[in-house]
């Protein structure tokens, strides 16, 4: 897959922008960094997107930024012209698509049917925009659209938004997902920035669905824990379960059999998805511990410890079932 596209999908949501006024697109684009999301999708709907898209990759680099709703061979010689490292475009059209893919820019155009599928693969790509996702037919209906093609991955765009995301980017065949429903267009002409960066924090966090999975204590010995298994058991109807180095007592206290990591214990936080949770907390700078990071099947990590103790306690982050 394309570096630009793996990117996205670390971030996993991008902002579909409409914008009116080109003052107000550097602004904007800082607070969708402050609220977590270092991506963006500046659709050409306007005739200031080009300007916008220029403005932003001068000023906010640090930004992956993109062209959408384009529909010409022109406005993509526009776009990347004027700064966007990808393009994405509401249908399939075969100029555009081969357009790109002679410049060597990704493109993620508009499928929506298995014969628009195919004339993606057919020409090389591994990553389509699925649009208008909800009123195609939503989750549903990509699940069976794509079981043929297990090659594929898809941006469901159209209709998403913080209540229904989850379902998305939880299935293994959604890159990210495309929505608008934090940067709409009255607040940015209202310039209410501190709303948007708010509301991009909590798709963000929607999206990863952070909880309290389980707290570890850390015994001394065996014996040590078998009693405090005990104990809880006794004094409040904790039922223990023994494993290969540590005891439950219930659902979410462990008991170690022998100092595990952590000065105290640790600590499970629980996620969504861990490939996407992982890289949110290393743009906001945490450190994990690289002998405790696990990959699945496919390479993707699935459990990791963060490098620093809280208050005693080492804390990891596990995918939530």
């Amino acid at each position: 897959m394309n570096k630009i596209l793996e990117r996205l999908g670390k971030i996993g949501i991008i902002p579909v922008i409409k914008i009116d006024d080109p003052e107000k697109a550097v602004p904007l684009a800082k607070a969708l960094i402050e609220g977590g999301i270092p991506c963006a999708e500046v659709t050409f709907r306007t005739a200031q997107g080009e300007e916008a898209i220029r403005r932003i990759s001068a000023e906010v680099p640090n930004i992956l930024l993109g062209a959408g709703t384009v529909l010409t061979t022109a406005q993509v010689e526009k776009a990347v012209s004027a700064g966007a490292a990808f393009i994405v475009s509401p249908g399939f059209n075969p100029k555009v698509v081969a357009h790109c893919i002679e410049r060597a820019v990704p493109v993620t155009p508009g499928c929506s049917n298995p014969s628009d599928i195919e004339q993606a693969l057919e020409m090389g790509l591994d990553v389509v925009k699925f649009f208008p996702a909800e009123q195609t037919g939503g989750l549903d209906y990509i699940k069976a659209v794509a079981a043929p093609y297990p090659g594929i991955k898809f941006i469901p765009t159209g209709g998403v938004n913080a209540s229904n995301i989850v379902k998305y980017t939880a299935y293994e065949k959604v890159l990210a997902c495309g929505g608008s429903w934090m940067v709409q267009a009255d607040l940015i002409n209202a310039g209410d920035f501190s709303r948007i960066t708010a509301l991009c924090r909590e798709a963000v966090l929607s999206m990863l669905g952070f909880s309290f999975v389980h707290i570890g204590l850390n015994a001394a010995n065996e014996e040590e824990a078998q009693a405090a298994a005990k104990l809880f058991e006794t004094l409040f109807g904790l039922n223990g379960k023994a494993g290969g180095k540590s005891i439950f007592a219930g659902d979410n206290l462990e008991i170690m059999k022998n100092p595990g990591p952590g000065t105290r214990g640790h600590i499970g936080i629980g996620t969504w998805n861990v490939p996407k949770a992982y890289a949110y907390l290393e743009r906001q700078g945490i450190a994990f511990d690289p002998d405790s990071v696990r990959l699945d099947g496919k390479g993707e990590v699935n459990f990791a410890y963060l490098k620093d103790e809280i208050l005693g306690f080492a804390v990891h982050i596990v995918q939530k079932k």
